[in-house]
């Protein structure tokens, strides 16, 4: 089951990326990973060996998960380390925080996986 969920997460954010309105000369190439409440970074152990194979500077954040506040400053420090334009990705609690930190003007798209997304906007 585990890696089922793994390949369909993986391939929702490829497909993201590849539909990703980024203009040609600014092309996609990081994707930041934010893991959700009761994990750490290492969550996407497996998610990111399968897209740097498709070429993509994979980077996860490692939140505190003492407030979302602090999950978001965490997020926006490695946003802040990015080179380019970045997809923003979150699982479970980190819908929230993706939603917030993803105002910053590098990212170019969200993908919220089985995440807490907003009802609007």
């Amino acid at each position: 089951m585990f890696v089922r969920i793994v390949a369909l997460a993986t391939a929702t954010i490829v497909a993201f990326a590849l539909a990703s309105p980024v203009p040609a000369a600014a092309k996609l190439k990081n994707i930041v990973l934010v893991h959700g409440a009761w994990a750490d970074g290492s969550s996407w152990a497996k998610v990111i060996p399968l897209l740097q194979a498709q070429g993509y500077n994979v980077t996860a954040v490692q939140n505190p998960l003492t407030s979302l506040d602090d999950d978001v400053a965490a997020t926006k420090r490695v946003l802040n380390l990015q080179d380019g334009p970045v997809l923003l990705v979150g699982h479970s609690w980190a819908g929230m925080v993706i939603t917030q930190a993803g105002t910053d003007p590098k990212v170019v798209g969200l993908v919220y996986v089985d995440a807490f997304s907003p009802d609007v906007g």
